[in-house]
């Protein structure tokens, strides 16, 4: 199955379904079912950012599925969106606004037991399907 590593806190705040989109700056074609794999990267300072929320974060593990069902081109449009929708969640790509790239819009998102693996870069295939 297509599988896509992000890094910690992020790939536990899609799990949680705290965060709807996952940014890149390239875009996909690809519509359909996903692996969210938590990465061994950290971003320390979103950490910092979401410790009030108490969440448990695995590494180097597939934690989640999904389904890719847009990609968004990241505009002043879309901005304004995210503010309105979580701006602690999207407080990156609100207060950069000249970062350009895509929004992969996720949807039916279901944690799952987790599944250690090795990361990669881009959308990558994991052979088994999930316990």
């Amino acid at each position: 199955m297509k599988t896509i590593t992000i890094k910690q806190p992020w790939a536990t705040l899609i799990a949680e379904g705290y965060k709807e989109y996952e940014f890149r700056t390239w875009k996909t074609k690809y519509r359909g079912e996903i692996y969210i794999h938590a990465g061994k990267g950290i971003d320390k300072e979103a950490m910092k950012r979401f410790s009030h929320l108490n969440l448990k974060y695995e590494y180097g593990a597939i934690i989640a599925k999904a389904k890719i069902i847009n990609c968004i081109s990241v505009d002043n449009n879309f901005r304004e969106m995210a503010k309105e929708k979580n701006p602690l969640v999207y407080k990156n790509i609100i207060d950069n606004p000249s970062w350009q790239g895509y929004g992969f819009q996720l949807s039916e998102v279901k944690k799952i037991k987790p599944i250690p693996a090795k990361g990669k870069l881009s959308l990558w295939d994991y052979p088994a399907k999930e316990k």
